[in-house]
């Protein structure tokens, strides 16, 4: 079996994207399995170190605001869009698919289209609780959908070809979840609660400065915790100028890094994270069964991560304030009521645990093969 997997933009859409393929070649390694997506774009460098061939595309959104810069870049778009047919006839022509997935971003809408107009077969997976502009388009044309969960399911409103299958979470997660102990006893953390923060890789402004102020109250009113957080890599510098204002300073009870490169190990010992609301974050969480503090972030589209943090307060499984509403004192009030309540913690990461989809992959590549056996 020939497959070709559409993806771009965001870790959010490839990582999903690339587990899909490592469950394809698991199942039958003699699956051969091709990316498309933007050369210049994150695909291109987390497909290539992966060892999958990659195609290349050159697809962009619209910008929607008014601006001179936003015209120059609509119109590179509609000059994308123009050569995006021919250059998809040729992927496929090359390939030659027995079955084309879409996993979000621009490049997989033109991909999938073309792939379904030629009659291969075509499935796409959302990640989002709110899909995304291309799968919204996407979802009358194509064979399967994948959903993240019934609410994604329901937006996409093509009930008769829709799977819920969950997000796709790395096999590590689930291992470290039932190591909990053994991570625990890595970080020394003994008796006390373990707090991990982070706003992703490259970091976000908004949650370094309010975590820097319940960084300063930990420590101040000598918290019985441990506190890890990560500044991504544009937080570095700001983070170490908040600690000289705020009278704070790492040390027993906080370890601040600029990336966290053990993830799954982590979130195992973790009792409560702050994080941003990317459908991947969330997912990990709740294989985990972690509590959460849920700052989605503004600059998405449709914002897509307000409406996945959504998902888990419904279940109590998670605190969410959204970024207009934030500020050092709200993030202290949230973090010090959930602290003071015994038990409340553990509760809400059963409560998140209970929305894990943990055969996420097998239900995919099940429904994949029927699908290309399908006449």
């Amino acid at each position: 079996m020939r497959v070709l997997i559409a993806a771009g933009g965001t870790a959010g859409h490839i990582n999903p994207a690339l587990a899909i393929a490592g469950a394809l070649r698991a199942a039958d390694p003699r699956t051969e399995i091709h990316f498309a997506g933007r050369q210049e774009g994150m695909e291109y460098r987390l497909v290539t170190r992966a060892g999958y061939p990659f195609h290349h595309i050159e697809v962009t959104g619209f910008q929607r605001k008014p601006s001179l810069k936003n015209l120059e870049r609509n119109l590179v778009t509609v000059y994308n869009l123009a050569r995006s047919g021919p250059r998809c006839r040729a992927i496929l022509n090359e390939v030659d698919p027995d079955l084309v997935i879409g996993c979000g971003g621009y490049v997989s809408g033109p991909v999938v289209r073309a792939a379904a107009k030629r009659g291969i077969k075509t499935a796409i997976h959302e990640q989002n609780a709110f899909p995304g502009v291309t799968n919204k388009l996407l979802a009358p044309e194509v064979d399967l959908i994948f959903a993240a969960g019934e609410a994604a399911a329901q937006r996409l409103g093509q009930p008769e070809k829709t799977v819920v299958a969950g997000n796709p979470v790395r096999p590590e997660v689930f291992d470290w979840a039932r190591r909990r102990a053994e991570a625990r006893a890595n970080l020394d953390a003994g008796d006390r609660t373990v707090v991990l923060s982070f706003g992703g890789s490259l970091g976000a402004r908004r949650i370094n400065e309010v975590v820097a102020d319940l960084c300063a109250w930990e420590q101040k009113t000598g918290q019985n915790i441990l506190h890890l957080h990560a500044t991504g890599q544009y937080g570095v510098e700001l983070f170490q100028q908040l600690e000289r204002e705020k009278g704070f300073a790492p040390g027993a009870g906080l370890v601040v890094r600029e990336y966290i490169d053990n993830m799954p190990e982590l979130l195992a010992a973790a009792d409560l994270v702050i994080s941003r609301a990317g459908a991947l974050t969330l997912a990990e969480l709740e294989a985990a069964g972690r509590a959460a503090i849920l700052i989605p972030s503004p600059n998405v589209a449709e914002n897509h991560q307000y409406y996945n943090a959504l998902e888990l307060a419904k279940v109590d499984a998670a605190v969410v304030i959204e970024e207009k509403d934030l500020t050092g004192e709200k993030l202290v009030a949230e973090a010090a009521r959930l602290l003071a309540e015994p038990g409340r913690l553990a509760r809400m990461g059963s409560n998140a645990r209970t929305l894990s989809v943990d055969d996420s992959l097998a239900r995919i590549v099940r429904r994949l093969h029927n699908l290309v056996r399908e006449p």
